[in-house]
This record gives C-alpha cells, sequence and structure tokens, in this order.
C-alpha cells in the first residue's frame, strides 16, 4: 500500500513523509514528492509526466520534530513521534515549468493520478480594497489553477514601530521580523520559534501614526525591513484583499480595530483574585486538600481550575460517575448520575458547595475534541450521534475530520461554526452550569484544525474556517454560561481576530525559566496591544521541574501585577517528586523559608488590588485604553521607551517593571513623563532613570497617586513582616 497527499497532514511548519514539498512550487523550481508504503514494498517510481523517476526510502523532515515537540514534558514524545518518517519514500523532481501530472506505481499498486501547476507572481490579476494611499507594487501568485496569494508593501518611516500581530512571545517590535498569523499549538518555548495559539493580522504602525488589519481569517505573513512592511495573504475563491488602515494614535487605532472585531465585556470582580490549579488535582480529596491548605496558611484564593475532572472521553461526566448510556447521545441530567463514595469525586455538587461557601469559585476543564476509539459506552454513543447528526468538522469528502494533531489523536471535532452545534455541544454541559454551578470553563486546546479543504457547517473550508474555530468555541461557553444567568467566564489559551469579546486568556505551555518568563510578560505586552483585557500566564512556567525560590517569587509579585494572577502545573504522571507549583510545595521542594510568607503577601496584595483592578478594567472597556498597556500608549513621542520593552502600566495609575533576571539585588526603571512614587516608600521619584534595591519581596512598582493605594502596600508589607 502506497499512500501520498499533496498537502500532507497540513501541519503548517512541517512536512510529513507522503507530502509535496513545495504544496506550490515557482516555476522552474523542482519539488520533492513523499509517499508512506507498507513495509513490504520494496520499490516505487513515479509517472512524471512523460518522464519515469525512482523514489528512494527516507524522507528528509523541513522542521525539527524536537523542536516542535518543546522539549520534556507529557506532549513531547507523541508531537516528536507524529512527523515520523516510518515508511517514507521521496523523490525530487526537475523544476516544474509547466502544468504536470503525476502518479506512483509498485509491481502491483497504481496511485491516481495528481495535477500540478507551478505558479508566478504577477502584476494587475485581482484588487486590494482600502489602504489606495499607502499601498504599494501588488503582486498576485496566479498558476493555471487559479489566484493563490496577494503580496503588497507598506511603506515604513526609519523610526517606526511595529506592534501586535496577536499574542506574542519573542519580542514588543516586530520591525525587522518575519512572522505569520496562524493558530497553532507550539508546545513551549513559543518566542524561540515565533510561532503563537493566538494571532491576529493587525498590528500598530507605532509613531507612524496609523495602524491596520487584513481582514481575513486565512493565513497571512509579514516581513519589513528599514523601509517597509511586505504582507502576503492567501486568498479564496475571489482575488481580493479586504485591508482596513486605521489613522491615528495607538489608542484611535485600536478603537477603530475593536469597533469592527468586538471588544471585551466586564467580567465580575473575582476574575481578579488568585487562580489555582494543577493539573494533577484528580480527585475531590486532592482538591480539597489544596483548598485547606490555603485556608490553613491563610493565602487567600478566589478560583480553582479543576482540569482532571472528567473521564477525559467526551470531557462532560465526571470520573467514575455512575449513570446509563444515552444511545442517541442526548445530553445527560444531574439527576442522571450518581457518584459511588470510594470513586475519585463521591460528591462533586458538595465539593462545589463548600468551595462557594469559601469565597472560591469553581472552573472545569474542557477540550474540543470527541474521542472516537471506543466502541461501546457513552463516549461511543456520542461519537457516533456526531457523525450521524451532522456535528462533525468534516474533511473534503464528506467524512468525518479525525484530529491529525497529536493530543487526542484521531479524535472528532465538533463543527462549533454554527448555533446548531454549538447548542449540542454545550447541552451536554449544562447540568454543570445549572445544577452544578459551576462558575466558568477552560476552554482549552482550539488549535487542532488541520486541513485547507475541511468542511464546516457555515460554508467556510478549513483555509478560511481553521483561525476561527478557537473563536467559535468560546463563544459557545460564553453562551452557556450566559443562558444560564453567569458571566461568560471561558479561559482560553487559543484565539485569533473576534477572540477579544470571548473571556479571559493566558499564555499556553510554557517551561519554569527565566527566557519564559519574559517572553510571556512580552506575549501579554502584544496581546494587550490587541485588545485582549483579561489575561495572564502561568505563574513561573507550569512544565517541568519545580522552579526555585528566585524564580517563582519574582514571578509571583509579577502576576500579582497582571490582570490574571494564577499558578499551574503540568500532568507528570503522578510521579515523585510532585511538581505542584503551589507555594507550599515550592517551600518544601526549594527549602527556602521565604516562599510562603512571600507569597501570602503577594496574594493578600491581590486581594487589596481587586476593586483597582475591576475600575480599571470597566474603563478599558468603555475607553480601549489597555489595562494591561505597553509604554507607547502613553508616552509615544518618548524614544526611551522602546528600550525598556518589559515595563507597562496597569491601569492608569501602576507603572511595573517586573524583575526578570535571576541574582538580581538593585533593578533600574525607567521613570517616563509625570509624577511618580515609589509604592514601596512612597517617595517621589526623578524622571529618567532610576535604580532602586530589589530584595526578593519587591518588585519595582510606581504610582501617580500614591494616596489612593498607599493602604493597599502597607498592608502588604505588614503581611510580610508577620510571616
Amino acid at each position: 500500500m502506497i499512500t501520498h497527499r499533496p498537502h500532507g497532514i497540513e501541519h503548517p511548519y512541517a512536512t510529513s513523509p507522503d507530502q509535496r514539498v513545495p504544496v506550490l512550487p515557482l516555476a522552474g523550481e523542482p519539488v520533492r514528492l513523499g509517499v508512506v508504503a507498507s513495509p513490504d514494498v520494496t520499490s516505487i517510481v513515479c509517472d512524471w509526466g512523460t518522464t519515469t523517476l525512482d523514489l528512494s526510502p527516507g524522507h528528509g523532515n523541513g522542521a525539527d520534530a524536537a523542536a516542535l515537540a518543546g522539549g520534556e514534558g507529557h506532549l513531547s514524545e507523541a508531537q516528536a513521534k507524529s512527523l515520523g518518517a516510518d515508511g517514507g519514500w521521496s523523490v525530487t523532481t526537475p523544476p516544474v515549468t509547466e502544468p504536470i501530472r503525476y502518479r506512483f506505481r509498485t509491481d502491483n499498486e497504481t496511485t491516481e493520478w495528481f495535477d500540478l501547476s507551478p505558479a508566478s507572481w504577477v502584476p494587475d490579476a485581482g484588487q486590494v480594497r482600502g489602504g489606495e494611499d499607502r499601498v504599494r507594487n501588488v503582486e498576485w501568485l496566479v498558476s493555471a489553477a487559479g489566484v493563490h496569494r496577494a503580496r503588497f508593501v507598506l511603506p515604513l518611516q526609519p523610526d517606526d514601530h511595529l506592534v501586535g500581530f496577536g499574542e506574542r512571545y519573542d519580542r514588543l517590535d516586530q520591525r525587522g521580523q518575519a512572522l505569520d498569523a496562524v493558530v497553532f499549538e507550539q508546545y513551549k518555548a513559543q518566542g524561540k520559534h515565533g510561532r503563537t495559539y493566538l494571532p491576529m493580522p493587525f498590528a500598530h504602525v507605532v509613531n507612524g501614526g496609523w495602524g491596520f488589519h487584513v481582514r481575513t481569517s486565512r493565513r497571512t505573513w509579514f516581513s519589513s525591513d528599514r523601509d517597509a512592511l511586505t504582507v502576503e495573504v492567501a486568498l479564496g475563491d475571489e482575488p481580493i484583499v479586504d485591508l482596513g488602515i486605521y489613522e491615528g494614535i495607538p489608542n484611535e487605532v485600536l478603537t477603530a480595530f475593536l469597533s469592527e472585531v468586538g471588544r471585551a465585556e466586564e467580567l465580575p470582580d473575582w476574575v481578579f483574585r488568585l487562580w489555582a490549579s494543577g493539573n494533577e488535582w484528580n480527585t475531590q480529596d486532592l482538591v480539597m486538600a489544596r483548598m485547606d491548605a490555603h485556608r490553613d496558611l491563610d493565602i487567600p484564593v478566589g478560583a480553582v481550575v479543576i482540569e482532571a475532572w472528567s473521564d477525559e472521553e467526551g470531557i462532560t461526566i465526571w470520573r467514575d460517575a455512575e449513570y446509563a448510556v444515552t444511545p442517541d447521545g442526548s445530553a445527560h441530567k444531574a439527576a442522571g448520575f450518581s457518584y459511588p463514595a470510594d470513586g475519585a469525586w463521591p460528591a462533586p455538587k458538595a465539593m462545589i458547595d463548600e468551595l462557594h461557601g469559601r469565597d472560591i469559585k469553581v472552573i472545569l476543564w474542557q477540550i474540543p475534541l470527541q474521542k472516537s476509539e471506543f466502541s461501546t459506552g457513552q463516549v461511543a454513543a456520542d461519537a457516533e450521534a456526531m457523525v450521524r447528526d451532522g456535528h462533525a468538522v468534516l474533511e473534503a469528502d464528506g467524512t468525518a475530520y479525525h484530529n491529525r494533531g497529536w493530543w487526542f489523536p484521531k479524535a472528532l471535532m465538533p463543527d462549533l461554526s454554527v448555533q446548531r452545534t454549538r447548542d449540542w455541544w454545550t447541552e451536554k454541559r449544562r447540568y454543570l452550569v445549572e445544577d452544578f454551578d459551576v462558575d466558568g470553563f477552560k476552554t482549552d486546546g482550539g488549535e487542532h484544525a488541520w486541513g485547507h479543504d475541511l468542511r464546516y457547517a457555515d460554508g467556510r473550508r478549513g483555509a478560511d474556517g481553521n483561525n476561527l474555530f478557537p473563536v467559535h468555541y468560546a463563544k459557545a461557553f460564553g453562551d452557556l454560561l450566559r443562558s444560564a444567568g453567569k458571566a461568560p467566564v471561558t479561559f482560553s489559551r487559543a484565539g485569533f481576530t473576534g477572540s477579544q469579546a470571548h473571556g479571559v486568556f493566558w499564555a499556553g505551555d510554557e517551561d519554569s525559566t527565566w527566557e519564559a518568563f519574559r517572553s510571556s510578560i512580552t506575549a501579554g505586552l502584544t496581546a494587550a496591544s490587541c485588545g485582549i483585557v483579561y489575561w495572564g500566564w502561568d505563574l513561573a512556567g507550569f512544565s517541568g521541574p519545580v522552579p526555585d525560590a528566585e524564580l517563582y517569587l519574582r514571578a509571583t509579585a509579577a502576576s500579582t501585577f497582571l490582570p490574571i494572577m494564577q499558578y499551574h502545573s503540568e500532568f507528570n504522571h503522578h510521579q515523585r517528586p510532585l511538581r505542584d507549583r503551589t507555594p507550599w510545595h515550592v517551600a518544601e521542594t526549594t527549602g527556602d523559608d521565604r516562599v510562603i510568607p512571600v507569597f501570602r503577601a503577594y496574594a493578600t496584595l491581590r486581594e487589596q488590588l481587586v476593586p483597582y483592578l475591576t475600575e480599571q478594567a470597566k474603563r478599558t472597556i468603555s475607553t480601549d485604553r489597555p489595562l494591561l498597556r505597553p509604554l507607547f500608549f502613553d508616552h509615544l513621542d518618548d524614544p526611551e521607551i522602546w528600550n525598556h520593552p518589559h515595563q507597562y502600566l496597569l491601569g492608569d495609575e501602576l507603572l511595573v517593571n517586573p524583575v526578570l533576571e535571576p541574582g538580581a539585588t538593585t533593578w533600574t526603571t525607567y521613570i517616563p513623563a509625570g509624577t511618580w512614587y515609589d509604592v514601596w516608600t512612597g517617595d517621589q521619584v526623578p524622571n529618567g532613570l532610576v535604580t532602586r534595591e530589589v530584595p526578593l519581596e519587591v518588585i519595582p512598582v510606581y504610582t501617580r497617586n500614591p494616596d489612593r493605594l498607599a493602604g493597599c502596600f502597607t498592608a502588604a508589607l505588614l503581611q510580610h513582616a508577620s510571616g
């Protein structure tokens, strides 16, 4: 048996052994043709037009599988394996100069014919709508099959800065960089590889006094040099690019953009309290033990995110629950479940009630996939119903799409592009909200749509529907919560243009390293520049060994001054030593007795800051001035701010400069124009570079209004001093 797919698995950054590379060659360019063959195949030839080419075993992968896997972690091995070359054969063709057909043969099998037309960049093959005064050098990638891409130039001035493009981990200013906009699950090291869960084809041209938005959900590419930004856009059925140009200062640009794509809505004040979670908190006893420890150590906590609560087959039923299967895949009611006393969750409703009694909200984990490898039970009935009743994303041939990625491989994916499936999918979770009183959902993993020709029920194909999947996903769960009278608190890592209107976001998977700390701060600032209001990260990273006390407490201090403060830890097969990121476990693991009192002081300070954050979030939503705010929004005419890309404003009154290097005893902050006071001392500080001592319990923070928040910081100092 031999298999060839011209587009392969459609991993956006790597090739698969059965792929044509490049899929669309330029005229005069050779291609590498790959096939996957069963072990009994001993020779393969390719009929290349009138020429016969011999294939050789082996496959040169276009990317480093280990780098894509992100190093150590529970997903690494699966990711690397998915890009393996077992059974791969390949051949490099002569240069392609005209349309050609090809096929593959063995001694007893012949594939279908495949058509290939080379492409060339030509002028005057389409239309760019908008941006007439700025757009230059428009070209179109054309083959005998049609017009595939557009490419054009936006001139830049020497002192222009490019900020935006969604959540970006590598740098605040993308001037001089090359990047693209495609939703992708890069497992760790996003900054190193320049990839993101949450891209947007939108950016500010700071100093130039404008911004732009490529109004497309298809993949886009951007590169810039000293003179210009080059934009490349994948096209659909029509050779048209819709380009929005917004004139004005950054706040005006952001307002114009959000008025088109949607903006955040005000969420309840509890989202600004500390969130706690660990992937291995997989029983009621463990969750309550962690919350008991918070109580006993007097460390305030506002929400617990329970990841490992379900059977992880359909992500709708508490593990070990007893119930009757609904053969038609219809939703259960709360009364249809019973919970054995010796099960993982003997009384989940009582647990949630008790947590609510302690003023702790409950958020449950979700994944937008349906396992398909089971032949019996509710998971099998649900999978059958998804396909039978037309709720699955489809392949081009009308069969159900099975996830091509490494996480939940081969699972079905619900077609959340239409309301009927959003309702069907969320109805299975309704009892959790209406009867169990769950407060929100961690809408994890919205990056699994791979394939340019997938079919969505809203009429889109994969090339223009895949990036929108995480937007529909968060909307579906937000609407479920609203329908039950609750705030739409979703907690997502993936998104695209339009995600601004849907809940809370975090920066995704990262190691506990200083490099990840720095890149996560950058990710928050770039996301905020694109209108994401409620944003956080896994404090000090969630993967790998427990961070040392210095990294953990520096990250704790920084997270206290971010819109969302939360800690989390990765699944590690329950091996010893545990990898929980709870402050008491970090203290025990590191042997550092400063961890608990300093963490407690910052968690207490965070409680004191909730009214300020609530007020400032409301102001952000009404004015579009970011809550987590890069300095260029307020100090546009000050070139020095670009030398301090990790400093930011939190609301209108706080200037924050996280300590991002190990071993620091002093830390220098650039104090921009205005009157500023050190929050810890109350002393006024001069404009310009100011260096202060930074013992482990201190993060440099300055305020415009020392009287308003002084009590918060005094309380934190007293809390720390009391141990």
